[in-house]
């Protein structure tokens, strides 16, 4: 239900007391005044600590640093008079006892009554005592529809014109800002070319970094890796590649739904996080990385407020890819009593989001102990598909081998046998291949000559992979796997998967 609808349901109803989360003050006091005006033309009041009531000049001033006195106000008009009444940052005071109790005794008094107020808030902080008086009402960031009339209305103010493609790109770019940002950012690109133009975007981009390092919960990581730099997996590649028009409008005319996301379970050092990175250049959408430890707050409430927040920033940047690296971690015990359920009911929050979002964010979950996540997890419904990501074979490792070279030395990629350091190389990560190869030119560069195959293989022989010192926590792995718990993100059978498990032994 649009934020209209559902306000002017709420007056028409006579909910007295009504909470509005938001940090577009002025958008959201504009919308409510024009619902104001479609319902019998009511009266609005506007109050703010410094200033007092503002609106009318008859009372102007009233309430100034009394935030009691402001409640006190709502009763002096007359019963009959049509009234909203909106206090901004009002929720600092909600923890004071008189505020609190005159609070409940209004919306009790106004039920009877044809006036509302409105609480106007860049924070949800609702103390349990008045839980169940306060009526919260989403106000969402500008829509594609606000975004277009703005830009509109900003290039008919210069006297320019945008071709429909590019003024289409600026308005998806724009998702996520709010009007003020996008006045602010707009205004810059105009102030420095003169005009709007296709290049204007990465302007926008980096209001977007701005907001995401200002909430200190999300990172907007940017990545270069490609597709093509992921050795082996080819399962789980031909799964992203045939999805990689999946946020396209035409994909929404055929009927498709948008990806919700892959949880990626595996060995440390195998390219979950790799492909994460490469999801997001490949499908070109911004990869937002959540520290899921930043969620947590001191303050009761706190946590679940970053939570929602969290949420309500991946939806507005979206189309997007959300990566939250070792998930396992984050939620391990979740169940315990020690934090008085904050991770229970923060965890709680995050997978009924997974389960029922319809926003294009792709999340991206990795895990190295399948045995650490809650069961709720992996329940059907929560993402598109579980991959298990193993140890390389034989021919991936000659193909993350050659990966590594390419980059490293693509004039001289021939005079490395890949051949025979794949061989070489049982039971290796793709992190410890790449580690063998950092070696093995820290050996080169010390005799100042170029490395060679013999030098990764020397260096190689003085690493103990993990596959030796984590055989148990392997070995349940790929039990696991194998048991059909996880789609193989490799093509290499279970039986050649038992083999290379013969070799642990």
């Amino acid at each position: 239900m649009a934020f209209s609808d559902e306000f002017e349901l709420l007056l028409r109803a006579r909910y007295p007391l009504i909470y509005i989360p938001t940090r577009e003050e002025e958008r959201v006091e504009a919308a409510i005044s024009q619902c104001a005006h479609r319902q019998g033309n009511r009266a609005v009041y506007i109050w703010d600590f410094v200033d007092g009531y503002q609106s009318n000049p008859n009372d102007s001033g009233f309430g100034r640093r009394n935030p009691l006195q402001a409640l006190e106000f709502v009763e002096k008009l007359p019963a009959s008079a049509a009234a909203i009444f909106i206090l901004r940052d009002f929720h600092r005071f909600l923890e004071d006892v008189s505020v609190s109790r005159k609070l409940r005794n209004l919306a009790r008094l106004l039920k009877s009554q044809p006036k509302n107020v409105v609480i106007v808030s860049p924070q949800l902080l609702i103390p349990e005592d008045l839980s169940e008086v306060l009526t919260v009402v989403e106000f969402a960031l500008p829509n594609p529809s606000d975004i277009h009339a703005e830009v509109e209305r900003l290039l008919n103010a210069t006297g320019h014109s945008l071709e429909s493609r590019v003024l289409d790109e600026i308005v998806r770019s724009c998702q996520g800002l709010s009007i003020d940002r996008i006045r602010r950012v707009l205004a810059k690109a105009i102030a420095t070319h003169g005009q709007l133009a296709p290049d204007d975007v990465e302007l926008i981009l980096e209001e977007k970094r701005q907001i995401i390092r200002q909430t200190q919960i999300l990172e907007f990581y940017p990545t270069s890796e490609r597709i093509s730099d992921i050795g082996g997996l080819d399962n789980l590649k031909d799964w992203l590649l045939r999805r990689g028009s999946a946020f396209s409008e035409r994909a929404r005319q055929y009927g498709l739904p948008h990806p919700r996301g892959l949880l990626l379970v595996g060995i440390q050092g195998t390219g979950k996080s790799l492909t994460a990175k490469a999801i997001s250049h490949h499908w070109h959408l911004p990869l937002l990385r959540l520290d899921v430890g930043r969620l947590f707050g001191g303050l009761v409430g706190e946590s679940e407020s970053r939570t929602r927040q969290m949420i309500q920033l991946a939806e507005a940047l979206a189309p997007c890819v959300l990566w939250i690296d070792e998930i396992d971690k984050a939620f391990a015990g979740f169940n315990s009593k020690g934090d008085a359920g904050t991770t229970s009911r923060v965890f709680g929050t995050f997978i009924t989001w997974l389960a029922e979002k319809t926003s294009p964010v792709f999340v991206v979950a990795t895990a190295n102990n399948i045995q650490s996540l809650p069961a709720e997890m992996l329940r059907k419904g929560r993402f598109d598909e579980i991959f298990f990501v193993g140890l390389p074979n034989q021919e991936e490792r000659r193909a993350i081998f050659g990966v590594h070279l390419s980059r490293l030395r693509p004039h001289n990629l021939k005079n490395y046998d890949l051949d025979r350091l794949a061989y070489e190389t049982p039971d290796f990560s793709g992190a410890e291949i790449e580690q063998s190869l950092i070696e093995a030119m820290h050996i080169g560069f010390s005799q100042n000559r170029d490395f060679t195959t013999d030098d990764i293989l020397e260096s190689a022989s003085q690493i103990v992979p993990l596959a030796r010192t984590a055989q148990e926590q392997i070995q349940f792995l790929q039990d696991w796997a194998d048991a059909g718990k996880a789609r193989l993100a490799s093509r290499h059978s279970s039986l050649s998967r038992r083999r290379s498990n013969l070799k642990l032994e």
